[in-house]
């Protein structure tokens, strides 16, 4: 893929990223896909993942209380708890605001082990990375941020997303629509937007504007990104993954460059594949 050579262009030392298509599986890929790399907040995607697991066994309920009085699995997966973003303090009352909060993942982290009696990282281990063969993937750090993996592992876990085998058809729609949709919030690095719709676990690009993902991505696209330089995003509507991590933190220098890629990547397939 052409699009993948702009990724030579950015101004790293390391990177990789992979591209995959719902209907051709891996696209193309470039660099080390095997290189671990630290993922910041690419960590709550599949945390959250590992949650839509214990709720689809039965070990949670979406609408259960967790974490500030009044709050639930729901809303501390959508950032609609209140939490504030790095420590358990209550900024306001659940469903008012969407305050983007780690804290609320590391809750949600500790909700799964006193409910399963299996600590949480070894809980992702064997709901999320080992049925997925993402054999580098660790969580050696808090739930929130403290992810290491591959873009070998991610495009797993991106097609995982593309095709669920892990949780239902019905669970992951769940998970990528508009929770508590209308509250206004940060997105880290890009400022107030109004609203700021999330899902359970996944941003949800709607009309945002800038952002991370291309102008070219619909509405509808879903995924994260992560201080540490790292991004997964899927757009159901042409049915394409991308994955990329890099070894410098995120910052000015992405914010034209990861839209440019992401354009072209889009671009390139739809223009060889064209969508119906």
């Amino acid at each position: 893929m052409r699009s993948l050579d702009l990724i030579s262009q950015w101004p790293v030392d390391h990177a990789a990223a992979a591209v995959l298509t719902r209907d051709g599986g891996m696209a193309g890929t470039i660099g080390d896909t095997a290189e671990v790399y630290p993922l910041a907040s690419v960590t709550k995607p599949l945390v959250a993942y590992a949650v839509l697991v214990a709720v689809e066994e039965g070990a949670l309920d979406l609408d259960q209380p967790a974490g500030p009085t009044g709050s639930t699995v729901r809303h501390l997966l959508a950032h609609a708890s209140g939490l504030a973003f790095g420590e358990q303090k209550v900024q306001t009352e659940p469903g008012r605001k969407r305050i983007y909060s780690s804290a609320g993942f590391e809750v949600l982290a500790d909700l799964i082990a006193a409910e399963t009696g299996i600590a949480f990282p070894d809980y992702l281990s064997e709901a999320v990375f080992e049925p997925l063969g993402m054999r580098e993937s660790t969580l050696p750090g808090p739930a929130g941020h403290g992810a290491h993996s591959s873009v070998t592992d991610l495009s797993r876990f991106a097609a995982e997303l593309l095709a669920p085998t892990l949780i239902s058809g019905e669970m992951l729609a769940a998970a990528t629509s508009v929770q508590f949709p209308g509250l206004d919030g940060l997105v880290p690095g890009y400022g107030m937007h109004k609203p700021n719709d999330w899902g359970l676990g996944f941003e949800i690009r709607g009309r945002k504007s800038p952002h991370w993902t291309g102008s070219a991505n619909t509405p509808s696209t879903f995924g994260h990104f992560g201080q540490s330089g790292t991004f997964l995003w899927v757009d159901p509507g042409p049915g394409i993954a991308c994955v990329a991590l890099t070894n410098r933190a995120f910052g000015d220098w992405a914010k034209p460059l990861w839209p440019q890629f992401s354009d072209a990547v889009l671009g390139e397939i739809t223009e060889t594949s064209p969508v119906r």
